[in-house]
């Protein structure tokens, strides 16, 4: 492997670094790096340390560590990796703020409570993520891959607030949101599809074929009317043209008119 490879392929194995001003696009990243890791690592930054534990006389107590077989024991070090993974992605003003915190939870909880708002700002951020997903709408001149790019932001940023749509809603919202000239296709997507099962990435495909077919309509309709803007220039000019030709000879027939006047006038 030569080193430029091995470069791209150490940075793949890295977490991705920690972005304050597009917190829910990195959480959705460090949730997905941890997870492919270590799912347990997740469930002790999501659910608190591991504590191995024993009922005895109806009671759950923490087992000492002494006591603990080498699994537990090795399960109770993740406690603290959960946490170096947390310290690896932070910068040290992000690090200043949290270095008091004892578990990767409460690093975990400050950081969304900070960067993503408590209960309430969350709640409203639901909501007007809501309401630009309900006014959701594509413009004529919109391309679909800007479109599905506004729309895919949209339902990334309401995942990211553990506000989940299923994707048939999904669906059904786009093919609402596309223009009028789209109508020949939705309704022969409708009629031939099943919705509620139908991918949006295959429908975005399906889509774009037809976007093909649009856009050769689009250009032969402008060709036609370059065409008539042509001819109707040149209609204007050569009627231009007569009825200046047409006043000259007015012009002229006059001025002989007076001439033969003149010359009447003084033989008398």
């Amino acid at each position: 492997m030569d080193s430029k490879n091995y470069k791209e392929g150490q940075s793949i194995q890295q977490p991705p670094l920690f972005e304050a001003n597009c917190f829910i696009y990195w959480k959705t990243r460090f949730e997905t790096y941890v997870k492919s890791k270590d799912i347990d690592l997740w469930h002790i930054i999501v659910h608190g340390n591991y504590k191995p534990t024993i009922q005895k006389e109806g009671k759950v107590e923490i087992i000492p560590y002494e006591k603990n077989k080498e699994s537990h024991k090795k399960m109770i070090s993740k406690n603290d990796e959960a946490k170096m993974v947390l310290y690896n992605v932070l910068p040290k003003k992000e690090y200043e703020r949290i270095f008091m915190c004892d578990t990767a939870k409460d690093i975990w909880n400050s950081l969304i409570i900070t960067h993503q708002g408590n209960k309430q700002v969350k709640d409203n951020k639901i909501d007007l993520f809501i309401q630009i997903y309900e006014e959701f709408s594509i413009s004529n001149d919109e391309t679909l891959d800007y479109a599905f790019a506004r729309f895919n932001t949209i339902i990334t940023s309401l995942k990211a607030l553990d506000e989940f749509f299923l994707s048939r809603n999904h669906v059904r919202k786009f093919l609402r949101a596309l223009p009028t000239k789209w109508r020949p296709k939705v309704t022969t997507i409708e009629e031939s599809k099943d919705l509620s099962t139908l991918p949006l990435d295959e429908l975005i495909s399906n889509l774009k074929v037809y976007e093909v077919v649009l856009e050769k309509d689009s250009e032969i309709s402008n060709s036609k009317k370059e065409k008539y803007k042509s001819l109707a220039f040149k209609a204007r000019k050569v009627l231009s043209e007569e009825e200046t030709s047409f006043s000259d000879s007015e012009d002229e027939e006059y001025a002989m008119a007076i001439r033969d006047f003149n010359k009447f006038f003084r033989r008398k």
